[in-house]
Order: structure tokens, then C-alpha cells, then sequence
């Protein structure tokens, strides 16, 4: 036997022993990674099957991170706090039992009324003299976008989209109270025990990096926290500007638009430029002196919102590229509809701020 024929032999166990489970076992490996499929597509079916039970909690957890600013603002002016989560749990309860007893009555009569009225406003408007001298000039294509949008405001479809199926809206009136009682409570139960939350879930982590991971940790929650706090308020005076502006023009229904325009203006960057736009067109069904005014009042509203309400709410609660607000804003929408495109900037603020205080160092140091 020659020298290569040994150095055969000898390689070959060991070719063996390297290829462990792969070369000996083949049977057993593919029964394992049949296994794992089984079991990924079962977690997998499972979370759909829980995504409304999911998607729940996730509204609690954000609505629970939101207010945590709120109760901070209290702590800073002398409450402890214990004492800021109660008054902070009084409040939401307040406002949610506020929501339901003065605004959605009023609100669900508006938008029978605007659905109802609706096709027969837009055949007024395009019958309207100054309408077709405009119409005329553009060869038939304002009343053509005026009839789709009235079309696209009077679809049931349209309202549905609007939420993507976030909060079920199209389910059944039981299930929608069930959720939304299931929200609320569940929201109580994490603003109370958030802290307590926190250090549980610090504890999962190993103690060499247990001070870093909290710190970004902390600071992403917080960051998310302003986010969201500071989009409610911004979406709040919109709603009531655009309220009252409506009503002052003459709109039937302005508190139903109003409180659409609070979701609407949810939207990062082109919520606002939304809500102008239905707001003007459903003004020019009053009059165009109307449309006018609410045009202009608009525009001027979105540069105070832009230059004096938005570094004031929103400070430096999330720093993001304008088209990374984009591009979450477009994807966490199509997911999740507009509950997505909310919480999809403050968790990208998040992801960035991981890459840069964590990944970036550590390759600069390889």
C-alpha cells in the first residue's frame, strides 16, 4: 500500500466524525429539521389565529408608553409615583368614559347623516353653475374626481380601510365593545405595573450586559413614549381646529369629519395634508367661498402646526430621516393599517438607535 492510499484511509474517519449527524444519521437530521418546520409553521398559525388577542396587546402596551410621559410630568412637579399613576389612570378613565358618552353619539348620527346625504351633495355640486364653468375648462375631469370621491367617502369599504383591520372594525358590534373593554382594561393594568415589567424582563438578561441593555432600553421607550403622547396631542388640536372651522362655514357634519380628522392626522407627514384636502372638498359642497376659506385656513394652520406645535409637543422625541418616515409610515400602514403606520416610526427610531450605539461600534472595533 502506497503513502496516498494510507493518507485515504486515515482522512476518512475523521471526514466521518466531522460530518456528525449529516453523514451518520442522515434519517435522524431530516426528521429534526422536519421537526423545526412543523413547529415554525405552528407558531406561525398560532399568531395568526391570536392576532386580534395580539394586536390587543400591543395597543395596550403603546397606550400604557404614551402616558408614561404624562406621569412623568407629574412626578417632576412633586408627586410620587405612585401617586402620578392613579391620577394618570383617572384621567384616561375620564377621557375614555367622556369619548363614549358626549362624542360618539353625536359622531355615529353625523356619519349616517353624511352617508346618507352624500350622493345627493355631490349631484348638487356638479349641477352648480360656477361648478360646470370650472368643469367646462377642464374637459370634464373635476366633476369626474369629485363624483370618486364622493363614491370613495359613501363606501363602507373606505372606513374600513382606513383602520386596515387593525381594531376589527369590521366585526361585530360584540366583539368590537369586547376588544375595546379588553384594551382599556388591559391598558390600566400597564400603566400601573409598567416599572415592575421593566426590571422583570431586565432580569431575563445577563448581568455583564443587563446596564447597557437597559439604558437603550429606557431610552427607546421613552422615545416611543413622546412619540405617541405627542401625536395624540398634535391630532387633537387638528381635530379641533378642524371642527370648529367647518362649523363655522356652514358644514352639517363638521364633529364627524372633525374626529376623522383626529385618525387621519395620526398618518405621519401627509396626515394633514389629508384631512385639508377632504375638508376643502366637503366645504365646496356649502359653497366655493367656503372651500376657499377652509383651503386657505388650512394651509395657514399646517405651517403653524409644522414651525410652532410640532417642536413644542413633539420636541426631540424621535429623530428619523424624512424618508425612513416614509417608507415605515407606507409599511407599518399596509400591515397594520393606520394603528402600523403610527407606531411604525417611533419603532424605527428605535432600530436606529440600536444600530448606531451598538452595531456601528462594534464594527468599528473588528
Amino acid at each position: 500500500m502506497n503513502t496516498a492510499e494510507r493518507l485515504r484511509r486515515r482522512e476518512r474517519p475523521a471526514s466521518r466524525r466531522r460530518g456528525g449527524l449529516f453523514v451518520d444519521h442522515p434519517l435522524r437530521w431530516g426528521f429534526i429539521v422536519t421537526l423545526g418546520v412543523l413547529l415554525a409553521l405552528m407558531l406561525a398559525s398560532a399568531l395568526v389565529a391570536l392576532q386580534g388577542v395580539v394586536l390587543s396587546v400591543f395597543v395596550a402596551a403603546f397606550v400604557a408608553l404614551g402616558l408614561d410621559p404624562l406621569i412623568r410630568w407629574f412626578q417632576r412637579r412633586g408627586m410620587s409615583r405612585g401617586t402620578a399613576i392613579v391620577t394618570v389612570i383617572l384621567i384616561f378613565v375620564a377621557v375614555v368614559i367622556g369619548v363614549i358618552w358626549l362624542v360618539v353619539p353625536p359622531v355615529v348620527n353625523q356619519a349616517a347623516v353624511f352617508i346618507k346625504t352624500m350622493p345627493a351633495e355631490v349631484h348638487h355640486l356638479v349641477d352648480s353653475g360656477w361648478f360646470e364653468r370650472y368643469d367646462d375648462s377642464t374637459n370634464g375631469v373635476l366633476s369626474s374626481i369629485v363624483e370618486w370621491i364622493g363614491g370613495v367617502l359613501t363606501d363602507p369599504d373606505t372606513w374600513a380601510a382606513i383602520g386596515g383591520g387593525a381594531l376589527q372594525f369590521g366585526a361585530a358590534l360584540l366583539d368590537g365593545i369586547s376588544t375595546s373593554v379588553f384594551v382599556v382594561v388591559l391598558s390600566i393594568y400597564f400603566i400601573a405595573t409598567l416599572d415592575t415589567t421593566k426590571r422583570a424582563c431586565y432580569t431575563l438578561v445577563a448581568a455583564s450586559h443587563r446596564e447597557r441593555v437597559e439604558s437603550l432600553a429606557e431610552r427607546i421607550m421613552l422615545s416611543v413614549g413622546k412619540y405617541l403622547s405627542g401625536m395624540v396631542v398634535l391630532a387633537f388640536f387638528n381635530a379641533v381646529w378642524s371642527t370648529i372651522l367647518l362649523s363655522l362655514v356652514g358644514v352639517r357634519y363638521a364633529l364627524f369629519i372633525g374626529v376623522l380628522a383626529f385618525f387621519i392626522t395620526l398618518i405621519p407627514l401627509i396626515g394633514t395634508v389629508i384631512t385639508t384636502v377632504i375638508m376643502t372638498i366637503v366645504a365646496l359642497f356649502v359653497s366655493p367661498v367656503a372651500g376657499l376659506i377652509v383651503l386657505i385656513a388650512m394651509l395657514v394652520y399646517m405651517q403653524v402646526e409644522a414651525y410652532v406645535l410640532t417642536p413644542k409637543v413633539m420636541g426631540k422625541a424621535v429623530q428619523v430621516p424624512g424618508t425612513i418616515v416614509l417608507i415605515s409610515a407606507l409599511a407599518g400602514g399596509t400591515l397594520l393599517g393606520l394603528l402600523g403606520a403610527l407606531v411604525a416610526i417611533p419603532i424605527s427610531a428605535g432600530i436606529l438607535l440600536i444600530i448606531r450605539e451598538v452595531v456601528i461600534p462594534k464594527q468599528a472595533r473588528s
